[in-house]
Order: C-alpha cells, then sequence, then structure tokens
C-alpha cells in the first residue's frame, strides 16, 4: 500500500506545508508557498520597486521630451508635447499618494486634524451599508457592541474606529482584491498592535477581541469584497468545478484512502465532513469559513481512526481530504480559499490547527487540478477513456485493468455507485412485483365483473334441470270422524282407551 501510495504522487511531506523561507509558519499556495507576513513583506517589496522603476521610466520619458521639445521649431506650442507626461505624472503621483491607509491613520488624534465634514463621516455610517444591512449583519452589529461594552473606553474607541474604517473602504470599490486586503491586513495589524499595548501583552484577550473585530468587519464588506469583479475568482470556481465533475469516476481506492465506508460509524463521519466542507460557502466571516474546514478535518481524522483501529497520520490525512473534496464538490471553492487568504487574520493561517488544516485544503485543490495518470497509477489511454466516460472502473475491474483486494468487482467501486446500483436493483424488483400486482387486480376485476352473469346461469340452469311444482293439499281437522288416521305419524295417532 505504501509503495503504491509513493507511486501516485499524493503523499505530501509536512515541512512542505512550512513556508519557503523558513519562519516556521504554514504557507499557502496562493501565496507562492509563503505565509502571510512573508508574502505581505515580499508583496510590499515588489510593489515599492515597481513604484521606483515607474518613476525613472518616468524621468526618462521626461527627458526624451524635454529633448524633443528642445529640437522643435518655436512655432510649435510647447505645452503639446509636455500634455501627455503632466498627466502621466499626475497619475503617478495620485498613485503614490493613494498608498494602503494604515492603522496609524485611523488611530491618529484625528479630533485635532480632521475636518468636522470627516469627524461626521465617521459617526455615521454609509447610506449604502445601511440600506443593503440583512438581518445577520444587524444581529453582529449588536453582538459586536455589547462585546465592547465590558471594555468600557477602549471599547467605544474600538467601535468608532471599525466604523470609521468601513466608511472609508466604502469608498475604495476601485482598488484591486490584493490592495483592499492590504488595506484589511494593515488594519488588522495596527488593532492588535494598539490592543496588545493596552492588555499589557495578554494575547488571548487580543484575539478575543480581534475575532469580534474580523466578525464585524468582514460581515458589512462581505458583499464587496468577496468574488469581486476585478479577479478571476469566479472563472477559476467554474474551472474547478468542472474539473471535479469530469473527476467523478475517481475511486477510494486509487486515492488509496484509509476509509471503510461500510461501516455505519465511518460513512456518518463521511457524510459529516462533505455538510462542513459544503457549509464553508454560506459563511460570511473568515474564521467561520476556517472553522468548517477545521470540523471537516476532524470528521475526517476519526473515520481514518475508526477504519484503522489507530489514530491517524497525516500521511493518511491529505489522500482522505481529497477524496471528501472529490465527492462534495463544495460551491465556489476558489473564491473561498481566495477570501479566506485575502481577509482572515494571519496569525489563523500561519500557526494552529486551523492553518495546518486550511493548507492541508489548498494542497488538496492544487493536487485535483493538477491530477493525472500517474498520479493513480494509470496508464494514459485509461485516464482518457474514464475521463472521456468511454470506459468505467467499475466495469474494467471485472476485467483485470485495475487491481481488486479479491473482493470482486463492486470493491474498486465508488461506494456511491454501488449503493445506487442497490437500490436501481431494488427499483426493478418492486416494478416486477408491481406488474404482477397489477394483473392480479386485473384478473379480479374480470372475475368479479363476470360473476353475476355466471351465477344468474347457473340458477337459471338448476330451474330448468328441477322445475318447481306446486301440487293441490287439503288440510283436514285432526279430530274429525272421516279423517284417515292410519296415515298419521305415530305421536298423533288416536288411542282407543275402553270405558
Amino acid at each position: 500500500m505504501s509503495q503504491r501510495t509513493e507511486r501516485r504522487g499524493i503523499h505530501v511531506d509536512q515541512s512542505d506545508l512550512l513556508c519557503k523561507k523558513g519562519c516556521g509558519y504554514y504557507g499557502n499556495a496562493a501565496w507562492q508557498g509563503l505565509c502571510s507576513k512573508c508574502w505581505r513583506e515580499e508583496y510590499q517589496r515588489v510593489r515599492q520597486k515597481q513604484i521606483q522603476d515607474d518613476w525613472a521610466l518616468a524621468e526618462k520619458l521626461q527627458r526624451e521630451e524635454e529633448a524633443a521639445y528642445a529640437s522643435t521649431p518655436p512655432q510649435q506650442p510647447g505645452h503639446t508635447s509636455l500634455g501627455p507626461f503632466s498627466k502621466f505624472e499626475e497619475k503617478k503621483t495620485n498613485e503614490k499618494t493613494r498608498k494602503v491607509t494604515t492603522v496609524k491613520k485611523f488611530f491618529s488624534p484625528s479630533s485635532r486634524t480632521a475636518s468636522k465634514k470627516e469627524t461626521q463621516e465617521g459617526k455615521t455610517p454609509s447610506p449604502s451599508i445601511s440600506r443593503h444591512a440583512s438581518f445577520e449583519t444587524d444581529q453582529v452589529s449588536k453582538d459586536f457592541v455589547e462585546f465592547l461594552k465590558n471594555l468600557q473606553k477602549t471599547g467605544r474607541e474600538i467601535h468608532k474606529q471599525c466604523r470609521a474604517f468601513i466608511v472609508n473602504m466604502s469608498s475604495k470599490k476601485d482598488l484591486s482584491a490584493d490592495e483592499l486586503s492590504e488595506c484589511v491586513q494593515d488594519f488588522y495589524q495596527g488593532m492588535a498592535d494598539r490592543l496588545m499595548s493596552h492588555f499589557k501583552g495578554s494575547s488571548e484577550s487580543v484575539e478575543q477581541v480581534m475575532d469580534q473585530v474580523e466578525k464585524y468587519i468582514m460581515t458589512r464588506l462581505y458583499k464587496s469584497v468577496f468574488c469581486p469583479e476585478t479577479t478571476d475568482d469566479e472563472k477559476k470556481d467554474l474551472a474547478t468545478q468542472n474539473r471535479i465533475r469530469a473527476l467523478h469516476w475517481v475511486t477510494i481506492q486509487m486515492l488509496c484512502v484509509s476509509m471503510d465506508e461500510e461501516i455505519p460509524e465511518v460513512s456518518e463521519n463521511v457524510v459529516k465532513a462533505i455538510t462542513d466542507v459544503i457549509e464553508m460557502d454560506s459563511k460570511r466571516v473568515p474564521r467561520d469559513k476556517l472553522a468548517c474546514i477545521t470540523r471537516c478535518s476532524k470528521h475526517i481524522f476519526s473515520a481514518i481512526r475508526i477504519t484503522k483501529n489507530e489514530p491517524a497520520s497525516a500521511d493518511d490525512f491529505l489522500p482522505a481530504l481529497i477524496y471528501i473534496v472529490l465527492k462534495a464538490n463544495p460551491p465556489r471553492i476558489q473564491s473561498n480559499i481566495q477570501y479566506i487568504t485575502r481577509f482572515c487574520n494571519p496569525s489563523r493561517l500561519m500557526t494552529g490547527e486551523d492553518g495546518y488544516y486550511f493548507t492541508n485544503l489548498c494542497c488538496a485543490v492544487t493536487f485535483i487540478e493538477k491530477l493525472d495518470a500517474q498520479s493513480l497509477n494509470l496508464s494514459p489511454e485509461e485516464f482518457e477513456r474514464y475521463m472521456s466516460g468511454q470506459a468505467s472502473p467499475r466495469y474494467s475491474s471485472s476485467e483485470g485493468d485495475w487491481p481488486s483486494s479479491g473482493s470482486g468487482p463492486a470493491a474498486a467501486t465508488n461506494p456511491v455507485l454501488v449503493q445506487l446500483n442497490h437500490n436501481l436493483e431494488l427499483l426493478s424488483d418492486l416494478s416486477g412485483r408491481q406488474e404482477t400486482l397489477m394483473e392480479a387486480a386485473q384478473s379480479l376485476q374480470a372475475d368479479l365483473l363476470s360473476w353475476p352473469e355466471t351465477v344468474q346461469r347457473e340458477i337459471h340452469d338448476i330451474l330448468d334441470k328441477y322445475p318447481l311444482e306446486i301440487l293441490p293439499c287439503t288440510v283436514s281437522a285432526i279430530d274429525a270422524n272421516n279423517m284417515d288416521n292410519e296415515n298419521l305419524p305415530p305421536p298423533l295417532t288416536p288411542q282407543v282407551f275402553a270405558g
């Protein structure tokens, strides 16, 4: 079994899940194998380099424009040649000044520098946000206010800064997804630093407050930042969904998954895992989506433990997670992964069980996207026949194309297909029994219709064979003198006594 697993390439070393820069945190495929901290540093470095390159290009263009202007005859006005560069310089200046707003701005003493208009905006939420607020959003806002009441003055300040941040973000709809993510992550970082100084290093208290801050902010911003139009997340969702549909024939044996769905407890855990990973799409808060992934993973570990009668290992987990994703085909899986990556509290993704399970889910989705014949220990011809629907492992297994463990063709079949065929056989048997019952009912109905005629005909036959004859009868008194006493029955025969 271990040899087949190595050949299929499903095994992933745990060190491969960590950040490529060796910081010890979990990496992410969406961040090119880096953790959120290293990715932000790399992103800012690349962005700063791009800005410098753009300014260098601008200076070069300016020199060329000046040289062209110097060589132009004085008859032509000079503003026509300087105009394009002026627009370019203005655009670069606006882009530079429109850098991601840091939390330093939010926590600065705005009462001394901000205008009355800005202060008023900080107090009043955006009309569009209030207009489209759902019941869930209103409930989250109430819970957030109730939670902050325990913090007194600090809680009021946190609420004020969160409202100001939401209003500020509502005016930045033209930003890209990465820029929106950087805005949120900067706010998280600044808020965490401020809370850390307030709680004097109590990381547990800071984490509790940050969880509530994330829930409040992301519930309010969910509609505008989940699967934004500026990204290709929706296109990736459709591609992944179609890919999983095309791989419906992949069996649990092909992936070497250590789960026996014939055991009721294992089957129950598999159903719960599928439900949890599908439920992830219905959540709004990144932390809640991570909680669905964590519950799904724990059900998988339980199923493996029940099957093997021993604690599950990390090598058993990833193939089982791939199998669950293939069976569930979660809606908008790519959008949900990107949403968590962009807007979740980075501390949750870098460490802890949530970060570990999320990293494995990203690996599972990547494996499904790159799954080929070699990964399943199949020949390219078999893989193409299965993908095109020309063949199925269920039938080819009986011909020896796929090795089985000796339990028959159904052993290498997806349990869902086995149950489906069993149900079809039951329906076929029920259909035959129903036809027999209908024939018997029709025969009984015909017999009931013909029975009165048959009875009437038999009565006529009997009457014809034995006609009824009525003989005349004379009635005489018993004590009459002319009575034929000899013909009377013995009890009625008159007896004569001598007197």
